[in-house]
């Protein structure tokens, strides 16, 4: 099986590494992941600016492609042009994380990490957005690669719909003490966000982005709540946005002249 890895994270993250090693253990693994940090650009590509591509290095081997671009960038680059001209296949399935962070409820639109596995999407290769419900500067990654070594043929073996990617949530525990998993629908808490103004040495002000996580979600087939009670939540998502119960009343009650 050939896997192609990306993040949002930026391709020096523990997360990114942790998932390599594990899927190394089942595929041949191509690595092609933004340069640095890019998380929350949603799914922002590089129009105005070149993409350069430099090999990276860790712990003195080879482990990919670094990208001066946004996760989309990455993936819509490997597939359309880098990997036919350094001459490696197709893959049969692309993996973007271990997100440091929930992706869940409206983190799903912010996020790199489930854009780049979108991006897949569009274009025609089943994909998976796996993420780390934590936030702890020193959080496990290993439970959620070990997971992933697993769920990842079985993905590839039965296959998604076109334009449809799974988003993988893991509760940040020893696999040993996650209870299951849960195929569930996206949730509808949020972020209470604000601004917090502050000073620059030169007495000029800024703003940071800061908030509180809602979860007004109770439902057990809810990613949040799956989360919360430590099982694994995997949620079936697509690119399609139309609202199509809205669409059926636009068309039948809705003025049609002007």
């Amino acid at each position: 099986m050939n896997i192609l890895v990306t993040n949002d994270d930026g391709i020096n993250s523990r997360g990114i590494y942790e998932l390599v090693l594990s899927l190394r253990e089942i595929g041949d693994v191509i690595v092609i992941a933004p340069l640095g940090e890019q998380s929350a650009v949603g799914h922002a590509l590089t129009v105005s600016l070149p993409l350069r591509v430099t090999e990276f290095h860790k712990n003195g081997d080879f482990f990919g492609f670094a990208v001066s671009g946004t996760p989309a960038d990455c993936v819509k680059l490997a597939l359309r042009t880098f990997l036919d001209e350094v001459g490696l296949p197709k893959p049969d399935i692309v993996v973007s994380g271990i997100n440091h962070g929930r992706n869940t409820a409206v983190n799903i639109i912010y996020s790199g990490t489930v854009s780049a596995a979108t991006e897949a999407t569009v274009l025609d290769v089943p994909a998976v957005a796996v993420s780390l419900t934590s936030y702890h500067p020193n959080a496990d990654f290993r439970p959620s690669a070990e997971f992933m070594k697993h769920f990842t043929p079985d993905v590839a073996r039965l296959g998604l719909p076109r334009g449809t990617l799974l988003n993988v949530n893991v509760p940040p525990l020893p696999l040993s003490e996650i209870r299951g998993v849960s195929y569930t629908r996206q949730g509808a808490s949020y972020w209470e966000d604000e601004f917090e103004k502050r000073m620059d040495p030169q007495e000029r002000p800024y703003y940071w982005l800061k908030g509180k996580y809602i979860l007004e979600d109770t439902d057990e087939d809810i990613d949040d709540i799956a989360i919360r009670e430590n099982r694994i939540s995997i949620t079936p998502i697509h690119y399609d946005l139309t609202n199509y119960g809205f669409l059926e009343q636009l068309r039948s009650s809705w003025p049609k002249k002007f």
